[in-house]
Parts: structure tokens; sequence; C-alpha cells
């Protein structure tokens, strides 16, 4: 691509970019809302409903995902962020808005349909319009404004939580702060829905819906065709990419905090702190990702995320075995935070909006943001019963063990994609 308008590219990948920041955001604020939702739900000792205000918004994902793929070939990328940038926005305002805790769940499935469909569709848009020489890059800023709006419901969540051992702001926070931590993301979302109005189509997508009409043949591929023989290989690295992304653990830092951080010996006040300074080193090493995706390459990156946090989840788990706690536990976290932020948070978008052919990027997009969601739901749902039953160390030297074989299967299988154009990418790794 020569001679591209840089200051029109950016503005164009930095806004569907946006759907990773509300997607980042919404899928966090849930953790600094759990201690005072619950009590104003009276869910504070039911582990199940604890359970299913936790996991509605990913299985809204989950829906999200499974749609978006054959949606997007079929309507466009364009229209299907903007499909997103509303059901955040409604999202937004109505979880809360209700006091009943059924149509609390009914707006958390909405949000999660709208992460479900940003995060299949932005990096794919972002590949799409961006030159080989850059790609990596401009994707990488689809996992900056993920962790920006991490950061974001990190301190909004600080900010609204008042003094725990004050009661009456304690009784605030049960009755509105949890409320106005869901409704601070209305402005992002309507901003989104507004910018995304002022973005144009992706060229790849124009020049699939043209060829039928220049004599081609029909360009839209389904699931039939994705699982054929020849797209096997490409399809399962993809689907272990993105189900490690997940597994590796990391996740359950942001969705279980509290629990993490009392553990270590930190009361709820010390947890929304740490809680901070882990999306500040989550922040600063996206930015580290930024500039090393290019230089080092994404198959080196993916390999260091997981031998890095192989090592430190073993070294966690003994700690916690071990009884320690304190700043060298927050250390460990911060630790595991910054490695998956510069290797497997924005390698993952980046290699799975790479590896595809055009013909198929859709739906093997859509399929493996399903698949990521599946492992998310299954990370997120296992964890209270695997730290139950095994400690905090023996959950994170499980997480050690599946980094171990993560890294295995990557090494072998991984290849090198940067500085490669989408076309060169398709003759290398798919069978013809």
């Amino acid at each position: 691509m020569q001679g591209y308008n840089k200051g029109f590219l950016y503005f164009i990948c930095a806004v569907s970019a946006m759907g990773g920041l509300l997607f980042g955001y919404d899928w966090v604020v849930i953790g600094g809302a759990k201690p005072f939702y619950e009590l104003f739900f009276a869910i504070s000792d039911s582990p199940l409903m604890q359970g299913v205000a936790m996991t509605t918004a990913l299985i809204g994902c989950l829906a999200g995902a499974m749609v978006a793929g054959a949606a997007a070939d079929k309507y466009g990328r364009k229209p299907l962020l903007i499909t997103s940038a509303v059901l955040f926005t409604v999202s937004a305002i109505a979880t809360g808005l209700f006091n009943d805790f059924t149509l609390f769940n009914i707006a958390r499935f909405v949000g999660g349909v709208g992460i479900g469909v940003a995060s299949a569709l932005a990096p794919m848009y972002i590949a799409e319009v961006s030159p080989a020489e850059i790609r990596g890059r401009m994707v990488s800023l689809n996992q900056m404004t993920i962790v920006l709006g991490i950061l974001g419901a990190q301190i909004v969540n600080m900010l609204l939580a008042r003094d725990t051992t004050i009661v009456e702001s304690q009784a605030w926070n049960v009755e509105w702060g949890w409320r106005w931590m869901f409704w601070a993301e209305t402005v992002p979302a309507a901003l989104f829905l507004v910018m995304s109005f002022f973005i144009p189509e992706s060229p790849v997508y124009l020049k699939m819906k043209a060829e039928p009409h220049a004599g081609g043949k029909r360009t839209e591929a389904g699931l039939n065709e994705l699982f054929q023989h020849k797209y096997g290989k490409v399809l399962l690295l993809g689907l272990v990419v993105a189900v490690f992304q997940q597994w590796c653990g990391t996740n359950v830092i942001f969705n279980y905090a509290q629990e993490i951080f009392v553990g270590a010996g930190f009361n709820v006040d010390g947890m929304f702190i740490n809680i901070v300074i882990t999306g500040i080193a989550n922040v600063v090493f996206t930015f580290v990702a930024l500039y090393t995706i290019e230089k080092w390459g994404r198959r080196t990156l993916i390999l260091i995320g997981a031998g890095g946090l192989g090592l430190i989840y073993l070294t966690l788990g003994t700690c916690y075995f071990m009884g320690m706690t304190g700043i060298l536990m927050v250390a460990l976290v911060v630790a595991a935070i910054s490695v998956y932020a510069m290797t497997l948070g924005p390698v993952t978008w980046t290699l799975l909006a790479e590896i595809f052919p055009n013909r198929i990027r859709g739906i093997a997009m859509a399929t493996c943001t399903f698949a990521l969601w599946v492992g998310c739901c299954t990370l997120t749902f296992s964890f209270p019963s695997m730290n139950a039953a095994l400690g905090s160390s023996g959950t994170f030297w499980i997480y050690s063990g599946i980094c171990v074989c993560a890294f295995i299967f990557l090494f072998r299988n991984c290849p090198e994609t940067k500085g490669k154009s989408l076309e060169e990418l398709e003759k290398e790794l798919v069978k013809h």
C-alpha cells in the first residue's frame, strides 16, 4: 500500500479500536462492582448466583462472536462495529438502572454481545485497512485500547468506591456506587457510536463483494469451507492461540482480584489500590509491545509470553504454598500482567487477524473469537472451584503447566508473520 494517508489511517484504526476500549472497560468493571451489587441483590452467600452474575456477559460474548463472522461477510465490517457501539451504550445504561437481578443479567448479556462482536471485528478491520509494514503495530492499537479500558474501569471503580470502613459510605456503595461504575461507560460508548459513522468500509470486504459482479466466484465462506482439510493446520493454530490467551490464567487476576489480593494479605481498600497498579503495568507494557511486535516479531513474543508466565506462575504458586503475603505477591502479580501485556495480549489478536486467507477471514475470526470466549468462560467459571479445592498454590501451578504445554505447541507450529502481506501469508500457511 503506497502513498496512504497516515493521519486518516490512524483515525479509522483508532475509532475501530474504541471497540477494544469498551471491551476492556465492560469486561473488568464488574470486578470492582462485585462486592457491592452482591450485597444489593443479596447473593453474597450464593456462589451459584455470584457465578451467574460474573459469567452472563461472557455468555453474551459467545453469542456475539458466533454471529459476527457471517454477519460481517454479509453486511460489512462497518455496520457490525456500529451495532456493537449501540449494544455497549444500551448495556451501560441498563445495567446500572435495574433493581431486578434477572434484568441486571439481561443487560450484562447485551453488553457481552457487544464485546463478542467488537473483539472479532475490530482487529480484523484494522488488519484489512493497514499496510503490511505497520499492520502488527496497528492491530496492537486494539490491544492498547483494551488495556486502557481495563485501567479506566479500575480507576473509576477505585474513585467511586467510598471508604468501606465507614458505615454510611458502605451503604452508598451498595445502593449507588456499583451503578455509577456501569453508567460511566456510557460516555465512551456514545462517542464510539458517533465516530463509527465516519469510518469507511474495509477495502477487503468491498473487493470481496465486487468479485462476483466481475465474473468471480462467490466469496462468502461458511463453516463447511472453514473446516476443509487445507485450512486444518492454520485453524488449529488459531484456536490454540485464542484459547491459550485465556487459559494462561492472567485474566483471573482482573475478574477475581478480590480473592487473589485478599489471599495475599490485603483488605478491600488495599485490593483497589493493587488493582490500579496492575492496570498501570498493563498499559505500560502494552506500549512496549507496540514497539517490539514489529522488531522482535510475533513468534518470539508469544514464546516469551508462554515461557515467562509458566515460570512466574510456578513461583507465585510456590509463594502461596509457603504462606507468603505482602509486596512480594503484588510484585509477582504485576510481573505476570506485564509479561502478558507485551506478549499474549496483543500478539494473539495480531496473529488471528493475519493468518487466515481473505476468503475465510470473517468466519475464521468469529470461530476463533468464539473459542477464546469459551476459554474465558471456562476459566472464569472454574477458578472459584479450583481455588477452593486446590488453594491458590495448586491453581497457579496448573496455569504454569498449561503455559509449558502451550510453549511446546507454539514452538513447533507458530510461524513468523511480521512484514508479510496477507496474500503472502496465505500462500505460506494454506495447502493448495
